[in-house]
């Protein structure tokens, strides 16, 4: 039973990293040519090719490591390949996290409306506000590092004083989890900077919808619609966004060594849903690139039924 439930999540997330290349690579691609085409691009395509850039490189990351847990595990207890391994998923995660969480920032910035002098001096700089919480998290990024860093001395110290240390042993899976811990704990403050805007924006718009009651206008507002569709987008991605860390905060705290692969596998599954599933959220919600998408599955219906062999 043990075995079937492990090769079912390897099938799931062998399934998530195809659907989270295609979507990512969807948007890439398609960022990509209308910037050749047009020679410019928007601040929202360029974190939109930006984060499924990380993305893409993230679920490929996570890939090559489960393999190499599955097929080299000796190799993973070398100081190099621990160091290599840590700071990899670090730097990608940091940088996935962080542009999910611009976006939320540039979407509040653009769509909420408040009378508050500092909101609209934001607002007026949304581009430049961007920018900066992107640099500002390269501080929490080298301190991560740094941290992370600590840990690995300090096994590798330990390993060389005892050599019965090894991929099996209680030792290394405790310490396995700290940079998975310290990595949570960083995650943290994005997840609150983009639940804060989601908050707002949830009130701005009930704000906003409320003034259009008064004035018998709601339904046909083009604005409200806006607001609507663009808070739909939020919620999806809150949502997914949860679901991620919530994963990350569970696989950090498993104890149980016994059954460690089949949570491990269980909770990776569960975060890969976020930059496997929120890239199609924004292909739906995005003009541009839902009618790209359309385009495509249009072309695909034609060759698949160009291909059908005649009927008799």
């Amino acid at each position: 039973m043990k075995d079937f439930v492990q090769y079912i999540l390897i099938i799931i997330l062998g399934v998530e990293v195809v659907t989270a290349s295609l979507g990512n690579g969807f948007i890439i691609l398609v960022n990509i040519l209308n910037w050749d085409k047009r020679r410019k691009i928007s601040s929202v395509d360029k974190i939109f090719t930006a984060l499924a850039i990380s993305r893409l490189v993230f679920v490929w990351l996570l890939g090559i490591v489960f393999l190499i847990y599955e097929l080299y595990p000796s190799l993973v207890i070398t100081g190099k390949m621990l160091r290599l391994i840590n700071f990899s998923w670090t730097i990608v995660n940091h940088f996935t996290i962080w542009l999910a969480t611009c976006l939320s920032i540039f979407y509040f910035l653009k769509i909420a409306n408040f009378s508050n002098s500092i909101f609209l001096s934001l607002k007026r700089r949304v581009r430049k506000v961007v920018l900066a919480t992107l640099l500002v998290s390269l501080l929490f990024l080298f301190v991560n590092i740094i941290v992370i860093n600590t840990f690995i001395v300090i096994w590798i110290d330990g390993s060389k004083a005892n050599i019965s240390y090894s991929f099996n042993s209680n030792y290394y899976i405790t310490f396995s989890r700290f940079p998975l811990l310290t990595n949570t704990i960083f995650t943290f403050i994005p997840f609150i900077v983009s639940l804060t805007t989601f908050l707002l924006l949830i009130f701005s718009l009930w704000r906003h919808l409320k003034n259009m009651q008064q004035t018998s206008k709601a339904s046909r507002d083009p604005s409200t619609t806006a607001h609507i569709k663009a808070l739909q987008m939020v919620v999806l991605f809150l949502f997914l966004y949860t679901i991620f860390f919530l994963a990350l905060v569970m696989e950090s705290c498993e104890n149980e060594i016994q059954h460690k692969n089949l949570f491990n596998l269980f909770f990776e599954d569960t975060a890969l849903a976020f930059p496997s599933g929120h890239p199609f959220v924004l292909i739906l919600g995005n003009t541009k690139l839902r009618q790209a998408f359309l385009s495509v599955m249009q072309w695909v219906r034609y060759k698949l039924n160009a291909e059908e062999p005649p009927g008799p």
